[in-house]
């Protein structure tokens, strides 16, 4: 009976680390140690010429996701397509925020040296429907660039499959997915430049 326990113990050790190591950070040009003195930095966020799930472009997407869930309900759709931008403002870039404040160190400030933008290229919303379910996850290109000469870029990341999803299972909701794939995309950005 132990050597079952412990399989099964090292079974969730490799999983985790599995997971773990599924959001890959990669230098593309620059110096990681730009930010290495700094104490505040200023981020801001892009999605211009972004992908989700299997749509090349956003606003393929949001305009099938809107038809579809129109004929449903009328109207339906219309609240959603509003709720899909708002999300934006509202949910990813308040969570990547906090949680790569928490793990730099760094306060935001509009006024720092530099400027984190975080573009996202792609968004794979994910689902849950109870019986079956698929993560969330984003990918997307992290630049810093001098605040004052924004076309001055110092240091470009690529960011891969950053997974969302909550903890006990309960994110049918799109957005807390997505969500949830920001807040992890900012600590583990901040960790990579700390």
């Amino acid at each position: 009976m132990k050597p079952l326990k412990i399989s099964t113990f090292l079974s969730l050790v490799l999983l985790v680390s599995v997971t773990a190591l599924g959001q890959k950070i990669r230098v593309k040009d620059g110096d990681r140690d730009i930010l290495k003195n700094e104490t505040t930095i200023n981020i801001e966020f892009t999605y211009d010429n972004m992908g989700v799930g299997k749509f090349d472009k956003e606003q393929d997407y949001v305009k099938s996701k809107t038809d579809d869930y129109n004929k449903k309900e009328s109207g339906k759709g219309d609240t959603w397509a509003k709720r899909w931008q708002d999300d934006k403002e509202g949910r990813y870039e308040p969570d990547f925020k906090d949680l790569f404040e928490k793990t730099s160190r760094m306060k935001l400030s509009r006024d720092a040296k530099y400027t984190l933008i975080f573009h996202t290229t792609n968004i794979e919303p994910g689902f849950n429907i109870g019986i079956t379910r698929r993560n969330a996850n984003i990918d997307g290109e992290v630049l810093i660039v001098e605040t004052a000469n924004k076309s001055k870029v110092l240091l470009r990341l690529s960011l891969d499959n950053s997974p969302g999803r909550t903890f006990f299972g309960n994110d049918y909701d799109t957005g807390e997915r997505i969500s949830e794939a920001y807040a992890k995309a900012g600590k583990e950005v901040a960790r990579y430049l700390k």
